[in-house]
């Protein structure tokens, strides 16, 4: 499906929402019917110097992730995006699933502040694309747009 197709949909699915899980839980729930080959899609929120499990789609996973570790702990520490074609070969990769394989990681910045990450994996090799970057910070950026005024 079309990035900017797919974008609106996700703006219709979210945008009357006015209560954080349940925003944060129909977006998980949105990109998992929405996009293809996703095994995994969810939020890790930051608390204490910590990622902690937020809603999310997929099998059971990590609770707690320290920052600057893992895919999701460098994505936070860094404030940057991190596409990851193989995992295993990602230093210090936390493997919830083993059988996860590539991974994109979105930092979520509310007013200026690490709210969280958007965590996305797939047990594809090199599934998520740089260009495809464009796409999940699409979703940050209406989920943001969401958060602040909550």
């Amino acid at each position: 499906m079309e990035k900017n197709l797919l974008l609106a949909q996700f703006r219709a699915i979210t945008e009357d929402i006015t209560e954080e899980i349940s925003l944060l839980s129909n977006a998980s729930a949105c990109m998992m019917q929405l996009l293809e080959d996703i095994s995994w899609v969810g939020f890790y929120l930051y608390k204490h110097d910590n990622l902690i499990l937020g809603p999310f789609q997929g099998k059971v996973a990590c609770t707690n992730i320290a920052m600057n570790k893992g895919v999701c702990g460098t994505s936070a520490y860094k404030q940057e995006t991190l596409v990851v074609e193989d995992v295993h070969k990602f230093p210090g990769h936390i493997a919830c699933d083993s059988a996860s394989n590539s991974e994109i990681v979105v930092p979520i910045i509310v007013n200026d502040t690490l709210y969280g990450v958007l965590d996305v994996d797939s047990t594809s090799f090199a599934r998520f694309k740089e260009d495809e970057k464009e796409l999940f910070e699409g979703f940050v950026e209406i989920l943001v747009n969401q958060l602040e005024q909550l």
